[in-house]
C-alpha cells in the first residue's frame, strides 16, 4: 500500500497529462494481443418480460410502478425486449466485431422467491443466450447481481440489511455456476455495490450494514467457486466497482486529504476489504462503531477474493474538504462521514463538457489517472473495464437520421480509449479488457427512457427497432481495421 505521503502526492497531481505518442488514430491493433473488446448490459434494463416464464418480481418492478420515482413515468416491463430479441442483438455485436458481451442474470428469473424453488424456464433462457453467444464466437461475461434483488427477500428480511442474504446469494451463485459454468469463464459477483447501497438505504448505519453483507456475499461466492468449481471449470471471479476520479479542488493540504477520503469512501469502501482484508483507515476513524467489523476469519478470506477488478469509469469531479456541519445536519450519512464534498464545478466552470446525465462530464485524462491510482494503491491487479460510455438526451423532436449522428459519443470513446492505451503502454497498468456501455439505448433506472447510452438507437415508437449510430460504425472500423 502507498504511504499517506505518496498518496497525497499522487492525488495532488490531479489528471495525468498525455504524452504525444498516442495522437495518431488508434484501433484494436494498438492494444496488446488478447485484449478483449465488448459491450455491456443488465437484465433489468434490457430484458423486459417481467411476468413471463415464471420470473418473480424484483425490487425495481415496485420502484418503477411507484408514482414519482421515474422521471418520464415509464417502466421496464418491456424495456428493449432483449428477452425475445437476443438473437438479433447478438448479430449486431458480431457485425461490429465485438469479442465479448457482458450481461447480467436476473436473480428473480432463476429464483422467483429469492431462494427455494428453481425456475427451470429461467435456466433454459440463459442457456440459450450463452449458447448463441458462443456460436457467434462472443465470450459471455456474466454479472450475478445488477441491482434486481428479488422482492421476496426485501419483504421477508429487508434484503441486504439482513445477514441471511449471504446464504441466499451463495445458493443463487451456486445454481449459476452449476448450470452455466461449463461455458461461462468470467463471473462478476456484483455491479457497483457503492451505488445501489447508497441509493437503496437512507441512513448511514443501514448503508454500512448492507455494504458489509454485500462484501460477505461476494466472499462466499468466491470461496464456493474456488473450492468446488475452479479446478474443473477454470473460470475467474471479479467484482465491478464504480470508479470516478476525483481531483483536488485546490493545492491546500486539507483539500488534498479530503480528495483521498472521497476515494476511500467510494472505491476503498469495497476494494480495500477485498484487497487488504479491511475497510480504509479513514473509514474506521471517521465512522467508528457504526462501521461493522470483520472477524479474523472473514478478513483472511476476503483478502485476495478476486481474480480481476471490474472498473466502471465514466467521469471526473473535483473534491474539497467539508469543514462545515451542514451536510451532516441534512443527511447524517456516508457523504458527511467522508468529510469531503465532490462537485463537477470549480469557480463556476465545469470540469469538462457535460453529457446528458447531470453527473457525467467528459474528462478523458481522469480515466488514466484512476487506473494509475488502482495500480499504485492495490499492487497493479488485473483490471477489466466493465463499463465506459456517455449518454445523449432522448430528443423526440429530431429525425431518426439526425439521432444516429452521435459525433460526441464517437469522440468520447476515441479519447477515453486513447487515455486507456496510455495507461497500459506508458504506465504499465494491467488492463486486459474494455466494455462499452452500452450496446443499445435502454431503460436507464430512474431516468427511464430519457437517456440514450447505446451504440445502437432503439426506436421506442416503432417495435423497438435497432439502428446503428455513427458510434457503432466507428467501433466496427476500430475493431476491424483495414
Amino acid at each position: 500500500m502507498l504511504s499517506r505521503q505518496k498518496r497525497v502526492v499522487l492525488l495532488a497531481l490531479g489528471i495525468i497529462l498525455f504524452h504525444g505518442c498516442f495522437a495518431d488514430e488508434i484501433n484494436k491493433k494498438s492494444f496488446p494481443n488478447g485484449f478483449v473488446f465488448g459491450t455491456g448490459s443488465s437484465a433489468y434494463q434490457y430484458e423486459g418480460a417481467v411476468k413471463e416464464d415464471g420470473r418473480g418480481p424484483a425490487i425495481w418492478d415496485k420502484i418503477a410502478h411507484t408514482s414519482g420515482q421515474i422521471s418520464d413515468f415509464s417502466n421496464a416491463d418491456v424495456a428493449v425486449d432483449q428477452y425475445h430479441m437476443y438473437e438479433d442483438d447478438i448479430k449486431l455485436m458480431k457485425d461490429m466485431g465485438m469479442d465479448a458481451y457482458r450481461f447480467s442474470i436476473s436473480w428473480p428469473r432463476i429464483f422467483p422467491n429469492g431462494s427455494g424453488r428453481i425456475n427451470q424456464a429461467g435456466i433454459d433462457h440463459y442457456n440459450a443466450l450463452i449458447n448463441s453467444l458462443l456460436d457467434h464466437n462472443i465470450e459471455p461475461y456474466v454479472t450475478l447481481y445488477h441491482w434486481d434483488l428479488p422482492q421476496a427477500l426485501e419483504d421477508t428480511y429487508n434484503g441486504w440489511l439482513d445477514a441471511r442474504i449471504i446464504n441466499d446469494f451463495a445458493k443463487y451463485a451456486k445454481t449459476c455456476f452449476e448450470n452455466f459454468g461449463d461455458r461461462v469463464k468470467n463471473w462478476i459477483t456484483f455491479n457497483e455495490p457503492h451505488i445501489f447501497i447508497i441509493n437503496d438505504h437512507e441512513v448511514s448505519v443501514g448503508r454500512y450494514i448492507a455494504g458489509h453483507n454485500v462484501l460477505l456475499s461476494h466472499m462466499a461466492a468466491f470461496k464456493l467457486y474456488k473450492r468446488k468449481y475452479k479446478a474443473k471449470q477454470n473460470g475467474r471471479i471479479g467484482i465491478s466497482l464504480d470508479v470516478p476520479w476525483y481531483v483536488s479542488s485546490t493545492n491546500k493540504t486539507k483539500d488534498i486529504e479530503a480528495t483521498q477520503r472521497a476515494m476511500d469512501f467510494q472505491l476503498g469502501w469495497f476494494l480495500d476489504p477485498i484487497m487488504f482484508g479491511d475497510y480504509p483507515a479513514s473509514m474506521r476513524t471517521r465512522v467508528r462503531d457504526r462501521l461493522p467489523k470483520f472477524s479474523k476469519h472473514q478478513s483472511a478470506h476476503l483478502k485476495g477474493s478476486v481474480n480481476f477488478v471490474g472498473v466502471n469509469h465514466y467521469t471526473t469531479w473535483y473534491a474539497l474538504d467539508n469543514s462545515s456541519s451542514i451536510i451532516g445536519t441534512f443527511f447524517n450519512d456516508s457523504i458527511a462521514d467522508s468529510g469531503s464534498i465532490t462537485l463537477p464545478f470549480k469557480d463556476g466552470k465545469a470540469i469538462g463538457d457535460r453529457a446528458n446525465s447531470v453527473w457525467l462530464y467528459v474528462v478523458p485524462g481522469g480515466f488514466r489517472s484512476s487506473l494509475n491510482y488502482i495500480k499504485n494503491r492495490y499492487g497493479n491487479p488485473l483490471v477489466i473495464i466493465t463499463e465506459n460510455g456517455m449518454d445523449d438526451p432522448n430528443n423526440p423532436f429530431i429525425s431518426l437520421k439526425d439521432a444516429l449522428k452521435d459525433a460526441k459519443r464517437v469522440k468520447y470513446h476515441n479519447d477515453y480509449l486513447t487515455s486507456l492505451l496510455a495507461a497500459i503502454k506508458e504506465d504499465g497498468c494491467n488492463v486486459k479488457g474494455y466494455f462499452a456501455w452500452s450496446l443499445l439505448d435502454n431503460w436507464e433506472w430512474t431516468s427511464g427512457f430519457t437517456s440514450r447510452f447505446g451504440l445502437y438507437f432503439v426506436d421506442y415508437n416503432d417495435k423497438l427497432k435497432r439502428y446503428a449510430k455513427d458510434s457503432a460504425i466507428w467501433f466496427k472500423n476500430f475493431l476491424t481495421p483495414r
